[in-house]
């Protein structure tokens, strides 16, 4: 699950989802978060992304010749109390689009996972399939797209299709603390908490790592993503990312 580095995209991003996400009424919102996480698997807003999915899923990856890979939206996970809600960007092909558990799977789900656990966040360093015991506590993990994208890059349209689940989760789980996985999934929260009624500030924030924005009774904190192309190469590193997570903590603690 790589994050989009471009800005020329992450403008467009954001000029879509203020532009196309539709408001949606308190009628609309699912009664609970389970509803809801049953409910996205069957999503068609995006054909083009449920055709790349279920092909993915079809041909697979040599190393994971013997799974039979989920192939379909992925629905958020975690803690249905949490105070802390983190967003990423999107299914990894091969990782959460394989085994249907958001950052699971995959090297980028590797790296997060041990943080979690590192802050207490989860009771296991670990993701490597929904049934190996995972539970998150304080924390739910959703994300900007809830389908893998053709070369890990959501276009705009897409990502304001999908917006109104975001929007639903934080109707629903109300968190006092929002950890954005990078650029995209910043100007995703903003607007989706714009859709909720909150009043974003001008000039609107701009994304940076360890960036704090209250935004009603939210505070957003950047991260830069997980992805390989941060870890990797040291731009985001474990103690980086354990500082955001001790931040949100000490900020949940409060709420």
């Amino acid at each position: 699950m790589q994050a989009v580095s471009s800005c020329r995209l992450t403008r467009k991003v954001e000029a879509s989802l203020s532009r196309k996400s539709p408001r949606i009424k308190s009628q609309d919102t699912p009664r609970s978060l389970a509803v809801l996480e049953q409910r996205v698997p069957h999503c068609r807003r995006c054909p083009e992304l449920r055709a790349y999915c279920a092909e993915v899923a079809a041909t697979k990856r040599k190393a994971f010749a013997h799974w039979q890979y989920w192939g379909r939206p992925v629905p958020a996970f975690g803690d249905h109390s949490a105070k802390i809600l983190i967003v990423g960007l999107a299914p990894a092909a091969h990782g959460a689009n394989r085994t249907g558990r958001m950052f699971t799977g995959d090297r980028s789900g590797d790296f997060l996972y041990a943080a979690l656990y590192r802050a207490k966040l989860a009771n296991q360093a670990t993701s490597t399939h929904a049934d190996d015991g995972l539970k998150l506590h304080n924390a739910y993990i959703t994300a900007s797209l809830r389908c893998a994208p053709p070369a890990n890059k959501p276009t705009p349209q897409q990502l304001a299709n999908c917006q109104p689940y975001l929007i639903d989760e934080i109707r629903l789980l109300k968190p006092p603390v929002i950890i954005c996985l990078g650029g995209i999934a910043w100007n995703t929260a903003l607007s989706a908490l714009a859709h909720t009624g909150a009043a974003i500030p001008k000039p609107r924030p701009k994304f940076q790592h360890g960036g704090e924005c209250q935004i009603g009774s939210t505070m957003l904190l950047g991260c830069y993503h997980v992805s390989q192309q941060n870890t990797f190469t040291g731009r985001l590193t474990p103690a980086m990312i354990d500082s955001v997570l001790k931040r949100a903590c000490e900020l949940a603690g409060r709420a």
